[in-house]
């Protein structure tokens, strides 16, 4: 097709981004595809996870201000465009009994509310793809479920005149998927690829734990080809400094042997209204052709 292609990736939080598709979103914008990341919350009540940075009292006073910076690093290194979509965060309750989530935060908003501004946002940008959350919100974050159900309900509400009719000009994605790159196929691959090359992997205790619990797998419907952003996406990440240690476990497997034994990111495509071929290796497979 002549008309510029778009992907629209919608995550919870500032960083998200940057561990789930991030080397996709690299590899598209090399091939003159318009990427945009919507980010539903700023990320006001995330933990700084990085040890180095823990007890700096302006960190701790300022992690809204902060993390926008970080996001703001992190989509110039990607290349991609991003919005805010302006909810705060829920943060992740602990403990047993769970505490309730706090008044006002993003995972209590009513759902024809919060989708207000994601419909918008769609119409504004007129994506063609849409990547998001699965149902269980790739983990059970409050936030990361809510993204799953305003992304669901935007990607139906959007192209419908009759909804939103004061959000724009009705626009219709014609894909979505979730980001399915934790996956165990890939994670097993590369806990042996360690032990094989007689190394530690970080993933023992993840698959034990996947054991334990006996996940269902996903369908991993589409893998794309995009190993040489892998750099990329790592230095993205580390652009998330409160977040992300940069001698910890995500970069405990080499880069070099990634892009050997699984250089792709993973997709479970989850709506379609064009034809496609499963499985895949472009997001855009029948939208190219069409």
């Amino acid at each position: 097709m002549t008309e510029q292609l778009r992907l629209m990736a919608v995550h919870a939080h500032p960083d998200d981004e940057s561990s789930k598709g991030a080397a996709t979103m690299a590899k598209y914008v090399s091939e003159g595809v318009d990427v945009l990341v919507a980010t539903c919350t700023g990320g006001e009540r995330g933990s700084i996870l990085n040890p180095k940075l823990q007890g700096d009292p302006y960190l701790e006073a300022h992690i809204h201000e902060v993390r926008a910076r970080e996001m703001a690093e992190a989509r110039e290194i990607l290349g991609v465009k991003q919005e805010w979509l302006g909810f705060v965060d829920s943060g992740l309750p602990e403990g047993d009994p769970l505490p309730p989530l706090p008044e006002g935060c993003f995972a209590l908003q009513d759902l024809e509310t919060a989708t207000e501004p994601l419909v918008r946002l769609v119409r504004s940008f007129r994506p063609h793809v849409m990547t998001t959350y699965d149902e269980n919100g790739g983990y059970p974050h409050p936030d990361h479920i809510m993204t799953h159900k305003i992304s669901m309900a935007a990607f139906e509400a959007a192209g419908d005149p009759e909804r939103y009719p004061d959000a724009g000009e009705p626009w219709q994605p014609l894909k979505l998927y979730y980001n399915q790159g934790f996956n165990r196929p890939r994670t097993l691959a590369l806990h042996e690829a360690m032990l094989a090359r007689g190394l530690e992997s970080p993933y023992a205790e993840w698959l034990e734990r996947w054991d334990e619990m006996d996940v269902p797998e996903r369908q991993l419907t589409t893998r794309v080809p995009c190993g040489e952003f892998f750099p990329v996406r790592d230095k993205a990440l580390i652009a998330h400094a409160t977040q992300i240690d940069p001698d910890g476990g995500w970069f405990r497997v080499p880069i070099e042997l990634q892009q050997e034994i699984w250089p792709t990111e993973d997709y479970e495509l989850a709506r379609s209204r064009v034809d496609t071929s499963l499985p895949e290796s472009d997001l855009f497979a029948g939208i190219r052709e069409n």
